[in-house]
């Protein structure tokens, strides 16, 4: 049975590429792109979601599709406030008060400032009260590990905006590395790829799905090709090009790079009796950048450990964030 606190409460993934809000008893009800569109002179905001993302690169000069949140923090707070309230309207929280209590996920790496941020963003867009939990813990609970024994767990989320790197034990993170490199970070290495090699202008959106159809972060039995539409950098016309799985797993390599380099770091923090308990759990991947094909098997590779990557690995926080209202008083001192 929910306690008082989960009956009306709201656990939300504030991410950087996708929202994701959970309700205790009902599960993940809301999974959108963390994008705004409004009116350039009214300011007045036309769409959030899909169907705002469906604009970015695609709108006149009236009107402007952003994404509010960069690298895991927030970059424009009327928006992110205005991406909330409307996300809180759509699930239609019923309960005896109008403002549901929110947990929400923030990254490990935030400043103070940048979590009050959130905290203030969540409550003025009609929240009764926010709570914050760290994304690796959030992480952690969603996919189902014991963070409360004294065993040491390693989960690393990779993200839109941040890659999360922790080791918990005992309910708290014993080390972590968090960085601003993720997602985001490799669709810009392909969007940038194909202007240095092409002189091909695409957006992120493009980049996105290229890195989604024949990215990888190692060599596959399977080499992909696909044909890429955009605008010549010199001529300005609208040009057409193929490129393959090769290039890009090439073009990925230095995001990547400083992933793993962050794992072996928080791996040389990892005190030696956890680094034992690692050796014999292996490292949780979640994250939607865990679904890079080849991602798990190139970190198992060079770490020498074991890497197991959950089921639905983009729901791990926000279902993180629901077992946390749905045992309130059990997690209430991983609250920040």
């Amino acid at each position: 049975m929910f306690d008082r606190f989960a009956s009306r409460g709201l656990g939300i993934d504030l991410g950087t590429a996708s929202t994701l809000v959970f309700i205790p008893g009902k599960g993940i009800v809301l999974n959108e792109p963390t994008v705004v569109a409004f009116d350039v002179k009214s300011k007045h905001v036309i769409a959030v979601g899909k169907e705002a993302k469906q604009m970015l690169g695609r709108t006149p000069d009236t009107i402007r599709a952003i994404r509010p949140m960069r690298d895991g923090v927030i970059a424009n707070f009327e928006a992110v406030e205005e991406l909330l309230k409307q996300f809180i309207m759509r699930v239609k929280v019923s309960g005896l008060f109008a403002k549901p209590r929110v947990v929400v996920a923030v990254p490990s790496g935030t400043t103070d400032v940048e979590r009050r941020a959130v905290r203030d963003s969540v409550e003025h867009a009609g929240a009764s009260e926010a709570w914050l939990v760290l994304e690796p813990v959030a992480s952690a609970i969603g996919a189902g590990l014991e963070i409360d024994s004294s065993f040491g767990n390693m989960i690393i989320d990779i993200g839109g905006g941040t890659t999360e790197i922790a080791v918990i034990a005992l309910s708290n993170i014993v080390c972590n590395e968090s960085i601003r490199v993720a997602g985001d970070e490799m669709n810009l290495a392909v969007v940038d790829h194909l202007k240095k090699k092409y002189n091909l202008l695409i957006g992120e959106s493009t980049g996105e799905a290229i890195k989604i159809e024949i990215g990888s972060a190692a060599l596959s039995k399977e080499e992909k090709s696909m044909e890429v539409r955009g605008r010549d950098a010199i001529g300005g016309l609208p040009k057409a090009i193929k490129i393959n799985s090769k290039e890009i797993r090439e073009a990925l390599q230095a995001p990547i790079t400083e992933i793993i380099r962050a794992i072996k770091l928080a791996l040389e923090k990892t005190p030696p009796e956890l680094s034992s308990d690692i050796i014999e759990q292996g490292i949780t991947l979640t994250g939607g950048g865990s679904l890079l094909n080849g991602l798990g098997g190139l970190i198992s590779k060079e770490t020498g450990l074991i890497v197991k990557t959950v089921d639905n690995p983009i729901e791990c926080v926000v279902k993180g964030t629901g077992k946390v209202l749905e045992k309130f008083e059990k997690y209430r001192d991983i609250l920040v």
